[in-house]
């Protein structure tokens, strides 16, 4: 599993990206104040975490324990209410940035639970849920549908990196070292949620709802 420094050091730099990219996409979606901007981003960065925190019985969560999670999530959010319009023109950097907070968060998560002894399968769902915590609370309180749940390859990135996290543990600890493998599981979920971004890729949806919902939008789309 990731050594401790490496889990700080890829817990902040998600919470960093998230706290940006859901600053942003409060900005965009919402007409909220500054106190909107920045809590909306906040909830994206350090949501997830606590969920899985919560969930592992890791009380207080690390984000109430160490003051470097909420400074780094406040620090976020008001870059992005201060530089809402022109970072706003970068909405594939934007997006790209979310993709590296996803990436950081999943193995993170998944290292953390490893590290206090659940099993396999809960560890990658912990990194999943540490992924796309955060931001389905705050898609829950703009009052849109999580994106996690109607669009792109979301959870699948972050599956698959937690799991690739979890592969390496098994390895032994003498076999991979921590940064490493903690680092090369990130690189693999970004890679594949880059290229669903470039490729618009979707999960796979029940037959006939992707043609459906093109005759509903009047077959425009695209």
């Amino acid at each position: 599993m990731p050594d401790p420094p490496v889990l700080l050091i890829l817990d902040l730099a998600g919470t960093f990206a998230f706290a940006l990219n859901g600053a942003l996409t409060a900005v965009r979606a919402t007409h909220v104040d500054i106190v909107g901007v920045v809590t909306l981003g906040m909830i994206t960065a350090v949501g997830g975490g606590i969920i899985r925190d919560v969930l592992l019985g890791a009380l207080p969560p690390a984000t109430f324990v160490d003051w470097r999670y909420l400074a780094v999530a406040a620090s976020g959010g008001l870059i992005a209410f201060l530089f809402s319009r022109r970072l706003g023109r970068f909405t594939r950097s934007i997006d790209v940035l979310d993709a590296a907070g996803l990436s950081l968060f999943a193995v993170a998560g998944a290292g953390k639970a490893l590290e206090l002894g659940v099993g396999p399968m809960q560890a990658i769902i912990l990194g999943a849920v540490t992924g796309v915590g955060g931001g389905t609370v705050r898609d829950v309180l703009i009052r849109q549908v999580p994106g996690v749940l109607s669009s792109g390859l979301y959870a699948i990135p972050a599956l698959v990196g937690a799991g690739l996290v979890v592969v390496a543990d098994s390895v032994g600890v003498d076999h991979v070292p921590g940064a490493p493998a903690a680092f090369g599981a990130a690189g693999v979920c970004f890679l594949i949620r880059v290229v669903a971004l470039h490729f618009r890729l979707d999960a796979p949806r029940p037959p006939g709802t992707r043609r459906e919902a093109s005759e509903a939008s009047g077959g425009d789309r695209g």
